[in-house]
């Protein structure tokens, strides 16, 4: 019975009608399987769709006739499937003329199948190319697997053989044999053209299997060649793949085969970012699998970059340009011919499309694993997914891939050429036309040039965006034809600068002579020097429009200084000018970010992608979890959150500073990170420790966040307050599985301190956070972990009300679920408990009273310590919360305005109170994060300008009125702080004349 799909609407019509009438007429007149098929319902209609079309798909279908008959009674899962079996039964060891015959007829049957499958619209285009690239598996797996053992059988590899009269397993064979074959390009990508030719690398360790491994190479080599003969030899019986092995280390100066350590040590020192593009799509499909994943696992620092890499798109793009000017393509807008165009090299084609994803997967793939798919429609849904490609884009270039693989299948399929381009004649074209199914030529052009266009638009969208060579200044005289060469300044740059603010343009212009001499390390490349003579008009006029622009360009200067190679960071802002605008203005607004910047080049990564911190917007720091799991032990764990984290503050502080996130969302962001960051360690460091001391039954250990971590408003620079809990089984006697034994107590006071070394040891990208663990039951001189029972008896039967206070910020953040969920409750109880309410007030105005005796306030900006400032809204907050938690313990809250809010809406507090206590809790916050950014904690009362402005912009939506300058600022903090000192002491309690005013 045919399958339903073997039908007129499904299939192309044919072109040729004459060859569609010979085809059928051959298989009415052919063997028995021919003629079932000719009878077949809807078998006229294939066979006229191949015939019409294909002269090569005739011949195989008039060799193969069977195989299509199998197609239609079985489905093509099933057919397809029996086309293989001969793989996986015969014997690889057999000789080179009948193993070579029998690849062939696999892949004459095969090919066949999967065509007439295509063309009937059984299989979509992942299906397509599937098969195809599992097909070109199985042939070299099998191929390798014989050449494997014909190396044994003279004698160069040791390998593992079958005994006499059994039959070699090909997968069998690989195992232990030191040869890697790994698929590239599209064969690595599972997305095999029809007539495509397979890239492979051979590559080989020399210890492995060979008896001599001084002569390992030549061995090796031999096998490489062997197999590009056997694949590629056309017979009688035809060919099984061309195969191409130029994308191995270096193939100018190597030979076939490359061994790891050779390649390992190329990647690493002399590796291109082609290169890097080509191992995306890299996996082993012959040989030592497990070594060929090995192999890749240790070149993956070189593929997925620990920075954000733009130096890859201008290198990636050159590529582009390059072929191109081989091809005789336009520039870009130009308009596009019909008549052989490339479809995979043209403009708006395959290639383009490819490039897309693999560039932003280069750029963003090293921080988040999740973008690492080697498809290219993978790819492209996981780039949309992350929010890293428009999706409107991003659905575009998918629909495109489809149509033009789809194109690119039918050209191939005429005669078995590994063409791209269409036909030039108008004849050839409504061929084409009429093999993709359309009804005529002009709709087949339609439906082309509108995937072409979109195409194109969206790569130059990318690609093709370049910073003007020429700004205006302020008084709008052009800045081109600036001159930094020779030893002497040029009068007209002189007087560009001037214009453009610099106050003293003569030492301006000996900085960047400087840079163009190559007197920084960044600057030494060629290429550099040619990025920055592009950029200098853009960079001076970013840097003009500071309110220091001398000052914020000598920071630059030291950022500059400080890199090893800069034509990654040139490279990333000739691409994306508004960048230069960020820098600009953090490195005259924030000496203590550009210092930060100077220190850590890398952090400029985090600047960039700081543009997609905003409210709602993704958060970077949601990849961490998986880059941690995905490091192969706990140091390269630690160094990818260090990584991470280090960008993500950055780009945190940056969007604060410049306006784009408020106080409230900055907070929440760095408690966001710091939980993450710690949620994704725990399990590390508690396994990297179980290895040595085993597991304690029932045993576990949990974080409690406290502090402004606790209360997600931490602030730059805050560091981490943390009470470190374990529990375990009370039966327990001594850790288990360990290669020693430790009894509970003492595994977890071992354990603890991992904890805190992993968030506190410096390593290249700095520290994580510092951290305080002095609200712990024992303060600092007690033990590192407590016991869960006895922080329950604590703060049940002894703890202060400072104690209790604190409590009601705290929350877990780490550990198993069931153990959060006891400690959250076990919160709950503490600070319900009714004895804590009977002196919260007073208790909390006597603290108040001592701090203001004893540790008063450090300079004009210390705006917690001071009298109405923001350590006075958390105590109102904190002790409210203690005094009415145990009749309604609705208003608990971690964060400090929610519980305000909880507390109004309780009728504890009325609700002006509630709201100016509110919006002095964002203001404190606001004017402590923007001075502790711009001002550092300098007792110094004046401010930057930038610092300034930045400050009135922020402060602007929290104040009554918003302030013309710092001075109107200052008074409305003042008459804010009155206000609330004056609910402090009408809810809690008077703090005495004179109290720290």
């Amino acid at each position: 019975m045919a399958i339903p799909a073997f039908t007129p609407d499904h299939l192309p019509r044919p072109y040729d009608r004459e060859a569609a009438g010979r085809l059928l007429q051959q298989f009415t007149e052919g063997d028995a399987a021919a003629r079932a098929v000719a009878a077949l319902p809807g078998g006229p209609a294939l066979l006229a769709a191949l015939g019409g079309h294909s002269p090569y798909l005739a011949e195989l279908a008039l060799r193969e006739p069977a195989a299509l008959l199998r197609l239609a009674e079985r489905g093509p899962d099933e057919a397809f499937d029996l086309a293989l079996t001969p793989l996986r039964h015969a014997d690889p060891g057999a000789a080179r003329d009948a193993v070579g015959a029998m690849l062939r007829r696999v892949k004459r049957q095969a090919a066949l199948i999967i065509a007439a499958a295509d063309l009937a619209g059984l299989w979509p285009l992942d299906a397509v190319t599937g098969a195809l690239s599992d097909l070109a598996d199985g042939t070299i797996d099998f191929a390798c697997a014989h050449l494997l053992l014909a190396a044994a059988e003279r004698g160069d590899l040791r390998i593992a053989r079958p005994a006499n009269g059994t039959r070699a397993d090909p997968k069998a064979v690989g195992k232990g044999s030191g040869l890697i074959v790994l698929g590239m390009g599209k064969l690595g990508g599972r997305e095999l053209n029809y007539s495509s030719d397979v890239d492979l690398m051979v590559l080989y360790d020399p210890a492995a299997a060979a008896y001599h491994t001084d002569r390992a190479g030549a061995c090796y080599v031999r096998l490489a060649r062997d197999l590009v003969r056997l694949l590629d030899e056309r017979t009688a019986e035809g060919y099984v793949f061309r195969t191409d092995l130029r994308l191995r280390p270096d193939p100018a100066a190597t030979p076939l085969a490359v061994s790891v350590n050779a390649a390992i040590v190329y990647y690493e020192s002399m590796g291109q970012n082609w290169e890097r593009a080509a191992m995306i799509k890299a996996r082993p499909v012959a040989g030592d699998r497990a070594l060929g994943e090995h192999f890749l696992r240790e070149i993956r620092p070189f593929v997925w970059r620990r920075h954000l890499d733009f130096a890859a798109v201008a290198d990636i793009h050159s590529i582009k340009r390059q072929i191109h000017v081989h091809k005789g393509a336009q520039g870009a807008g130009a308009t596009i011919a019909l008549a052989g165009h490339d479809v995979k090299l043209g403009r708006g084609g395959i290639r383009e499309i490819e490039f897309t994803a693999q560039v932003l997967q280069l750029i963003w793939g090293g921080r988040d694993p999740g973008l690492r798919d080697p498809t290219t429609l993978g790819a492209l849904a996981a780039l949309a997914g992350a929010g890293r490609l428009d999706r409107r884009a991003a659905a575009d270039l998918a629909d495109a891939y489809v149509f033009l693989r789809d194109l690119e299948h039918r050209l191939q399929m005429v005669a078995d050429r590994q063409t791209h381009r269409l036909p030039e004649d108008a004849a050839g074209l409504a061929r084409i036309a009429s093999f993709m199914g359309f009804p005529d030529g002009d709709a087949f052009a339609t439906a082309f040039m509108a995937h072409l266009a979109r195409v194109e638009r969206h790569y130059e969208s990318f690609f093709e965006t370049a910073p003007a060579l020429s700004v205006e200044a302020p008084d709008g005289a052009n800045t081109g034809n600036l001159v930094f060469t020779g030893v002497e300044d040029d009068p007209g740059t002189m007087a560009t600068l001037k214009r453009l603010g610099f106050a003293d343009p003569a030492s301006v212009g000996a900085m960047v002579r400087s840079w163009h001499h190559g007197r920084p390390r960044a600057t030494r490349s060629e290429r550099a020097r040619e990025l920055l003579t592009a950029l200098m008009p853009t960079l001076l006029a970013a840097f003009g429009r500071q309110s220091n622009p001398d000052q914020a360009l000598v920071r630059f200067d030291t950022v500059l200084s400080r890199l090893p190679a800069g034509v990654q960071l040139l490279s990333l802002l000739h691409r994306n000018p508004a960048l230069l605008d960020r820098i600009a203005f953090l490195l005259g607004a924030a000496p203590q970010l550009a210092e930060h910047l100077a220190r850590n080049p890398a952090a400029l990564d985090g600047l960039l992608a700081g543009g997609g911190v905003s409210p709602g917007a993704a958060d970077p720091a949601a990849g961490l979890p998986a880059l941690v799991k995905d490091a192969r032990h706990l140091e390269e764990a630690m160094d990818a959150a260090r990584r991470l984290a280090t960008a993500r503050k950055f780009e945190i502080d940056a969007a604060a500073l410049e306006g784009v996130i408020d106080a409230d969302t900055a907070g929440e962001l760095r408690s966001d990170l710091a939980d993450a960051a710690i949620a994704a360690l725990l399990p590390r460091i508690t396994a990297d420790f179980a290895e040595r001391y085993g597991r304690v039954p029932g045993g576990a250990l949990a974080v409690l966040a406290m502090g402004k971590l606790g209360s997600r408003e931490m602030l730059p620079g805050s560091d981490l307050d943390l009470v470190l809990l374990y529990d375990h089984d009370p039966e327990a006697t001594g850790s288990e599985g360990g290669r020693r034994s430790l009894a509970p107590s003492e595994y977890f006071l071992r354990l603890a301190p991992q904890v805190v070394s992993a968030i506190t040891a410096p390593g290249a990208e700095g520290r994580l956070w510092e951290v305080d663990m002095r609200l712990r039951p024992s303060g600092n001189k007690g033990p590192v972990a407590v016991r869960l029972s006895t922080f329950e008896a604590y703060h049940m039967t002894e703890a202060w009300t400072w104690e209790r206070m604190a409590l009601t910020r705290a929350r877990p953040i780490a550990g198993p679920p069931a153990m959060r969920r006891r400690i959250a409750e076990l919160l709950r109880a503490a600070v319900t408990r009714p004895g804590a309410a009977d002196t919260a007030l007073t208790d909390a105005v006597a603290m108040r009273q001592r701090m203001l005796r004893d540790l008063p306030p450090e300079g004009p900006w210390d705006l917690k310590a001071m009298p109405g400032g923001l350590i006075e809204v958390e105590f109102i907050a904190q002790a409210l919360q203690l005094r009415h938690a145990a009749g309604n313990p609705k208003v608990l809250a971690t964060t400090t305005r929610v519980a305000l809010a909880r507390l109004r809406d309780a009728g504890v507090l009325p609700a002006e109170e509630a709201a100016a206590l509110i919006r002095a809790d964002r203001l404190w916050r606001t004017v402590i994060g923007l001075v502790r950014l711009t001002h550092g904690r300098s007792r110094d009362p004046a401010l930057p300008a930038p610092a300034a402005a930045a400050l009135l912009r922020a402060t602007a939506p929290l104040l009554l009125a918003p302030a013309v300058d710092l001075g109107g600022l200052r008074a409305q903090m003042a008459e804010t702080a009155r206000v609330v000192r004056a609910i402090f002491e009408r809810r809690l309690g008077a703090l005495g004349t004179g109290a720290g005013e």
